[in-house]
């Protein structure tokens, strides 16, 4: 049996033509077919030792679901990944398998491709999306202890489900009118579309998470009074990492140079790709240029496309092999036509005589010894300055944590960069009664490592509610 499967290739998930897609913000790959997913999950070895598991930031039993899938059991499949994560149809599209749970697979050890774990997360969820009532789990008795928790994106979501199902009332605080977080503001609809972040928000709210929109905690609430006059016996913050970093270059304030943030949320919230008869505040360049090569760079370079530009570049200053991005989404974005401008250091924008945007110059770089992030130090070639066109720029180089928040909470302890000092394994903050997780703790990382924090700090969380440790 063994053989047989070892010699079953993996399967290929089916995509949009990236002609077409270019025109549209539909999801790109179309996912599985029973009979694919069966098919896929057969070829596991179900190792008595799975260190695909040991590979998953939250723990999910994979070889029980990939089992399950493999008998048809989809129901099956579905309540096992229920037990570990509130979000399998965000999981199975966002996260880099390819560096956890799949890089951990057995038969990559064997000169096999690995199991494809995201596409069967992603088929499960689907299912059980398609077949709501059959995936419901059982709710323990209440334990009368209440839970506020500030943020809606993935750590937030993730402490909301798992203290929901171990008997805690849970309120959820969320800045915007939509639950989500960069989730929904942040990640284009052709990657991970809207309706599935709401269903998975609304299956929250079926179980009982409560969910307060329009409400900036640190501004219209702070930490103190929801765990004074609201009367909540612990709080969990997971407001994300959402201030813009700059490439602090000249011309940096000229009319068309937008923060990944800032260009995404608007894209994603003001929905301008729906209406393209209305005017809207999103500029739609022509020739663009975005700084970066992480999954937020690649996101905004292909939300252009769509957007209708005849010419996108990425301009990064290391080379392939340290771009961040996940190798999925650079092999669409070549798919799709984007130029990759690497080794190339931006040095100065270039302004017309209205104040917009109309070029940069750039430099040629060499790779020198690695730097504090261990990453080799990119270095201006002399004599090498040329300048790119451009009449919209996109600067996706990170983001730093938004104070608006820990401003207004003097009990909490921030590091030198701003962001919350927490225990690493219990997301215990030094306020006593708060915990902390995801970007807000270690700066810009995954859904995935978000979500892992957030299933550490449930756990103390509950650990605390119920025992007082």
């Amino acid at each position: 049996m063994a053989e047989t499967k070892e010699k079953t290739p993996r399967q290929r998930m089916p995509e949009q033509d990236p002609k077409v897609r270019i025109k549209n913000f539909n999801e790109v790959p179309q996912g599985f077919d029973e009979a694919t997913a069966r098919l896929e999950a057969g070829r596991c070895l179900q190792c008595k030792k799975p260190s695909c598991v040991t590979g998953c930031p939250v723990e999910i039993d994979i070889p029980g679901f990939v089992g399950k899938v493999a008998e048809g059991d989809l129901a099956g499949a579905a309540r096992i990944l229920k037990q570990k994560t509130a979000l399998p149809a965000v999981c199975g599209r966002v996260c880099p398998q390819e560096l956890q749970c799949e890089a951990q697979c057995l038969l990559n050890k064997k000169k096999e491709e690995p199991v494809g774990v995201g596409y069967l997360e992603r088929f499960v969820s689907d299912w059980a999306r398609a077949h709501a009532g059959d995936v419901v789990p059982e709710l323990p008795a209440k334990t009368g202890k209440r839970v506020a928790v500030v943020g809606s994106g993935p750590s937030g979501l993730t402490v909301a489900g798992d203290l929901i199902l171990k008997g805690h009332d849970v309120t959820v605080f969320e800045a915007f009118h939509k639950g989500g977080g960069v989730l929904v503001y942040g990640i284009p609809e052709f990657r991970l579309p809207k309706a599935i972040v709401q269903n998975e928000i609304d299956n929250l709210s079926a179980l009982g998470v409560e969910f307060r929109y329009n409400v900036v905690v640190g501004k219209t609430l702070t930490v103190d009074e929801i765990l004074g006059p609201e009367g909540f016996d612990a709080v969990f913050i997971g407001v994300g990492a959402g201030l813009p970093s700059f490439l602090g270059i000249p011309g940096e304030n000229l009319i068309g140079i937008y923060s990944a943030n800032e260009y995404l949320t608007r894209s994603n919230l003001m929905k301008a790709y729906r209406f393209p008869e209305y005017d809207t505040p999103l500029v739609r360049g022509r020739n663009v240029a975005v700084f970066g090569a992480g999954n937020v760079a690649m996101d905004s370079a292909r939300t252009a496309l769509r957007m209708g530009a005849e010419k996108v570049r990425i301009v990064y200053r290391r080379s392939r092999v340290e771009m961040p991005a996940r190798a999925e989404e650079i092999h669409h974005g070549e798919e799709e036509g984007i130029e990759f401008h690497l080794l190339t250091m931006p040095l100065e924008f270039l302004g017309d005589e209205n104040g917009r945007v109309r070029g940069m110059v750039c430099a040629k770089c060499e790779l020198g010894e690695p730097d504090e992030s261990g990453r080799c130090r990119p270095e201006q070639i002399g004599g090498s300055d040329f300048t790119l066109e451009c009449d919209l720029a996109v600067i996706a180089v990170g983001a730093g944590a938004n104070p608006v928040l820990t401003k207004a909470t003097p009990g909490l302890k921030l590091n030198r960069r701003g962001y919350i000092v927490a225990d690493p394994a219990t997301g215990k903050t030094m306020m006593p009664r708060v915990w902390a997780g995801g970007d807000i703790v270690t700066g810009s990382a995954t859904v995935i490592l978000a979500m892992g924090a957030g299933r550490q700090a449930a756990n103390s969380i509950h650990d605390y509610l119920t025992w007082g440790w």
